[in-house]
């Protein structure tokens, strides 16, 4: 299943998890209830996004973004965090209000019911969703799984706490609850946050992608007694880049180091799924130093 059909399914889930929360709300008059309702609420605003954004990622490059449209899933991982952190904001007030003036619950019984139900359908769309995001790297898809997993975590302390409140009959453990479940949701919106700007900011590989690209240059390098140098990567989205200056002999022919070079690329693709190689061809006695801060000054 394409990543598009797990964030179609998240948007249904949403819908159906509000409307069960929603519920639970209205019949006991819980405010950490409440507090889950509004962090499903967000679910669905950052489901519908994160499609919209991968959506416009696999467009194919175009004569205004001849790179593609990778990065706009980072857009969705960062409209996404402040959507939690907003949630969390309003959580909090929520909570200090109702510690002051706590009110009695209702219906205990129906309303945990309701939200073991909706915890139980977030929990698995999001172990799916997880999966399926490190296969295809979507920081779209996997930011919405990790935000389905803090629901779940949330809905799970939110029944602890109302059992609680059903055993003992203490009151303010409900608002005292929903303040511990907005730390909870302001902790993921804050990483979110800082993912997306990790990744607009064109991070490189990470270190076991660069060890494969370095073992496959190495293979070649001991083989065909060329060298390689200035190795640089990038992230954008679902895509990983890669350039780097082959150096070999002065005598060989134009076709024999671009067949060359094309075996390097086959090779460093097959090792990483999804890379795109830029090779330059330079002479074993030419060196070529790439532009600094202090020669643009």
């Amino acid at each position: 299943m394409h990543a598009s059909a797990y964030l179609k399914l998240s948007v249904a889930t949403a819908l159906v998890t509000i409307l069960l929360k929603s519920a639970a709300w209205w019949w006991t008059g819980s405010v950490s209830l409440a507090a889950d309702a509004l962090e499903s609420l967000v679910n669905l605003a950052g489901a519908v996004f994160a499609l919209a954004m991968v959506t416009l990622a696999a467009r194919p490059p175009d004569a205004e973004h001849p790179y593609g449209h990778h990065k706009a899933e980072y857009f969705s991982s960062g409209f996404e965090g402040i959507l939690i952190i907003a949630a969390a904001l309003g959580i909090f007030w929520g909570a200090i209000d109702r510690w002051r003036h706590p009110e009695p619950l209702n219906a205990i019984g129906l309303g945990v019911g309701l939200a073991v139900v909706s915890s139980a359908l977030n929990g698995a769309l999001a172990w799916a969703m997880l999966r399926k995001a490190r296969e295809v790297r979507s920081v779209a898809l996997e930011g919405d799984a990790r935000h389905l997993f803090t629901d779940v975590w949330t809905s799970a302390g939110v029944v602890a706490g109302l059992l609680g409140v059903m055993a003992t009959g203490w009151h303010w453990l409900d608002p005292l609850l929903a303040g511990v479940v907005a730390l909870n949701i302001l902790r993921e919106g804050v990483h979110l946050m800082r993912q997306s700007t990790r990744g607009l900011m064109d991070e490189a590989l990470d270190a076991d992608s660069l060890t494969r690209v370095q073992a496959v240059l190495d293979r070649f390098g001991g083989e065909q007694h060329i060298r390689f140098d200035h190795v640089v990567s990038r992230v954008a989205g679902q895509r990983r880049f890669v350039d780097l200056h082959m150096h070999m002999p002065a005598t060989w022919t134009l076709g024999h180091a671009a067949q060359l070079r094309g075996e390097v690329e086959q090779s460093l693709m097959r090792a990483l799924p999804g890379l795109r190689a830029s090779i330059q061809l330079l002479p074993m006695d030419v060196e070529a130093h790439a532009m600094n801060e202090e020669d643009v000054n």
